[in-house]
């Protein structure tokens, strides 16, 4: 397996007026690996997932996807291009079962929509895709559920299951475990590790107990700033990551 990075930044910085929301950051992410964001509320985590995923153009700096600029694309080209993303709040189509919110984001991303497809072979690729995303995040057995009736739990799989259903090669994935319950977060912390064998997974979440199950390298933000990168051991013991980020979490956790 290539060690090259598959997504990497240099310098990269995002501005909205008087505030610098990512200041200077440079990251990557390796083939095969879960490489996790962590850091304080106002950190500078969305904005970089954001910048990375095309939803905000860079005010400098360079991202590069397998070794070729992408910053300044649209958020549908960079996901044409192999890198699916879900957001902090679920985002699926209530109104529709599971199969269909599956087969609407591949779909979207193969160029079509509902009523525009008149290749049965086309069709039969979507509905084949959308099913297998399904079963992936043991979710095919919910194929007919209306979105409206499952869990939150289920939801959020749902929502992982649309980003696989555009068939990325990087996952870039916003708090997926946000307001779920204990037995939840277990089941979606197996799934991304049966992810991570065939997708780098970029993970934003505030799980830390997920985060160190999961994560190979774990980057940590404060101000906008790079705090540390590392293994996840290192960051475990890290004096400069407990005292910065880590003791206030624990701190809040026990006020």
């Amino acid at each position: 397996m290539s060690t090259a990075p598959l997504l990497e930044t240099h310098g990269l910085t995002r501005r909205f007026g008087g505030l610098i929301a990512v200041n200077d950051v440079d990251f990557d992410v390796k083939p095969g690996e879960i490489h996790a964001i962590l850091g304080p509320n106002g950190a500078g985590k969305s904005t970089l997932i954001n910048l990375l995923s095309g939803e905000i153009p860079p005010s400098s700096g360079q991202i590069l996807y397998r070794g070729k600029p992408i910053q300044g694309k649209k958020a549908r080209q960079i996901a044409r291009m192999g890198i699916g993303r879900s957001h902090q709040k679920t985002n699926i189509f209530p109104r529709l079962n599971c199969l269909q919110n599956c087969q609407l984001a591949a779909r979207i991303h193969m160029g079509g929509v509902f009523g525009s497809w008149r290749s049965r072979q086309q069709a039969r690729a979507v509905s084949e895709r959308a099913l297998q995303a399904l079963e992936t995040c043991q979710l095919v057995q919910r194929a007919y559920t209306p979105a409206s009736d499952m869990s939150y739990g289920e939801q959020r799989q749902l929502q992982i299951a649309m980003v696989l259903a555009t068939a990325p090669s990087l996952m870039l994935l916003d708090e997926p475990m946000a307001g779920m319950g204990r037995e939840e977060t277990a089941q979606v912390t197996e799934l991304l590790k049966g992810l991570a064998d065939q997708y780098p997974l970029v993970l934003i979440e505030h799980d830390m107990d997920s985060v160190f199950r999961l994560a190979h390298r774990i980057t940590v933000m404060v101000d906008g700033c790079v705090l540390e990168t590392g293994p996840t051991d290192q960051i475990r013991r890290s004096e400069k990551v407990r005292d910065v980020y880590l003791g206030r979490h624990h701190e809040e956790a026990q006020a």
